[in-house]
């Protein structure tokens, strides 16, 4: 997995999606163990890829893995249920400013890290139309995706 973009941006360059602003184009390349290209998608930014074909690509090149893959998803943790759970990821800079905004209306939540319990990115999947978008919050039942401050302050202030 990279993330490549200026004032680097070598690889992004060397595959023709290194944009003139400095940023890249939202772009998975699926390379194999060989260092063959299995499978290229390039969309636009605001776009996310869905997860479903890219992981069945991944099962098609490593089947091993994937069954891999599974046999963790299945040890996961528990789900947390009531009050404010945030499903996020460290790096997310919406995750973040989510963190962020609770704190200063002093909401007490449950962070879980779906970069680490795969049933938690599940669970994102089926609310965020099969992408794992970041923040997802399951304030009582009610599902918020993405960092929504005005509807967290409807449901929470």
């Amino acid at each position: 997995m990279l993330s490549d973009f200026w004032p680097h941006g070598r690889v992004s360059e060397c595959y023709d999606v290194l944009r003139s602003d400095g940023t890249s184009e939202r772009a998975i390349f699926i390379i194999d163990r060989s260092g063959v290209i299995q499978f290229i998608d390039v969309h636009d930014i605001d776009q996310q890829p869905s997860n479903a074909e890219l992981r069945e690509v991944l099962r098609r090149i490593d089947p091993e893995a994937a069954d891999k893959a599974l046999e963790e998803e299945e040890t996961d943790l528990p789900l947390p249920h009531g009050g404010i759970v945030m499903y996020c990821t460290p790096w997310c800079g919406d995750c973040k400013q989510a963190r962020e905004w609770l704190a200063a209306h002093n909401l007490d939540y449950t962070e879980v890290n779906i970069a680490q319990n795969r049933k938690a990115a599940a669970q994102v999947r089926t609310w965020a139309n099969d992408t794992e978008t970041t923040p997802t919050f399951d304030i009582d039942g009610t599902i918020v995706v993405d960092f929504q401050p005005e509807k967290l302050s409807e449901l929470l202030l």
